[in-house]
């Protein structure tokens, strides 16, 4: 899998052009289902990622691209839910992440922001 591209509202992955935000796992791509967050949304003045979403956890390494300004906030359960899985958490602008993701695919799932 290889990320070519991103902008403010898009990212491109192997050719296929998402205008939402996406999870990665197991080199499958799904758009990211924040409707679950979505309660939380007036306490950030954004929606943040929460447990209540279904993270991929399935791997060594969950990336979290927190958007092209890094405004994604994540709450600190997922913290604490990735500590006691043993996943490292890598949390990074998108841009960053997309570094990340591109160097080091193995055993890596992610959750990427595109706007804000």
């Amino acid at each position: 899998m290889v990320i070519e591209g991103f902008s403010f509202g898009s990212i491109r992955i192997d050719g296929v052009l998402y205008e939402h935000d996406v999870v990665i796992e197991h080199g499958v791509v799904h758009k990211r289902k924040k409707k679950a967050s979505k309660q939380f949304r007036n306490q950030y003045d954004h929606t943040p990622l929460t447990l209540a979403e279904n993270l991929p956890w399935d791997c060594k390494y969950l990336v979290i691209g927190t958007g092209a300004e890094g405004a994604l906030p994540i709450v600190e359960e997922v913290r604490d839910e990735a500590k006691r899985r043993g996943v490292r958490l890598v949390i990074v602008p998108t841009p960053q992440a997309i570094e990340q993701l591109n160097k080091q695919p193995r055993d890596t799932s992610a959750v990427l922001h595109i706007t804000c």
